[in-house]
């Protein structure tokens, strides 16, 4: 489930389909990707219309938890 922080008051349920390793990084597969910040989700580009967001902010505040 998530939902975002900006009063908008949109949610939405997505699949959680990978992980990043945030201390090594990515492997060959996610194209070695960098290590994340600690408390990163990504989201797909249908994640951020269903909640409304333009994907060019970046980075938004959301409240997310396990379904």
């Amino acid at each position: 489930m998530w939902e975002d922080d900006q009063d908008y008051g949109r949610s939405t349920t997505a699949k959680v389909v990978d992980e990043c390793d945030s201390v090594n990084g990515c492997d060959k597969e996610h194209a070695f990707q960098p290590p994340c910040r600690n408390n990163i989700v990504d989201a797909s580009a249908a994640v951020w219309d269903a909640l409304g967001l333009d994907q060019a902010l970046g980075d938004v505040p959301v409240t997310w938890s396990l379904a």
